[in-house]
């Protein structure tokens, strides 16, 4: 199947992040790599703010087509544990530093933080928060599965964080081994 055009744009703009930083987007520098002229990526994109939308909108979809592949199935049918364990091997095997970037972008923008929580709240949920007013006695009776598995998660997120931030690079088959360690816990 051929690759629709705006997907061919979503894909060199995210290589000018993997390479440049979210700050570089432009049309003229997305054009310029997506082989178009800046008329081209205006037709599918009317503003800047739109064309970074997008690009996370493209690659939280990527993620949750690995995430369904990693699970067997969609979010709706998977247990709790299924789903974190794909959201593990998915966060470790291929996470991207155009990802971290536009994460931590995204952080700053309601609209760009809410494509990525859309999958995390999905996949890997953090436990659900304890009121201002609970005694520090709560915290310690919390559930142990839910600790156990906000851990996991904290764990995959910090695996591919790592790596994103430095020049280290796990060997591959240490990644996988740690990404199966973290998603074999589940099923103790």
């Amino acid at each position: 199947m051929r690759t629709s055009k705006r997907t061919q744009i979503l894909d060199a703009a995210t290589r000018v992040v993997q390479r440049e930083g979210v700050k570089s987007v432009t049309f003229d520098s997305v054009a310029a790599e997506a082989g178009l002229t800046k008329g081209g990526l205006l037709y599918h994109f009317a503003s800047r703010d739109d064309l970074v939308q997008a690009i996370h909108q493209h690659l939280a979809d990527r993620w949750e087509a690995d995430l369904v592949a990693a699970a067997g199935k969609p979010a709706p049918e998977a247990t709790r544990d299924e789903r974190l364990a794909a959201y593990t091997r998915v966060a470790i095997q291929s996470a991207t530093r155009a990802e971290l970037l536009l994460m931590l972008e995204g952080s700053t923008n309601t609209a760009h933080a809410a494509v990525w929580e859309a999958v995390t709240e999905r996949w890997a949920p953090p436990p659900p928060p304890t009121s201002a007013s609970a005694s520090a006695s709560a915290s310690a009776s919390a559930d142990p599965a839910a600790l156990d598995r906000f851990i996991l998660r904290l764990a995959a997120d910090g695996l591919w964080l790592y790596e994103s931030l430095t020049s280290d690079r796990l060997d591959p088959a240490m990644r996988q081994a740690v990404a199966e360690r973290i998603a074999d816990a589940l099923d103790q």
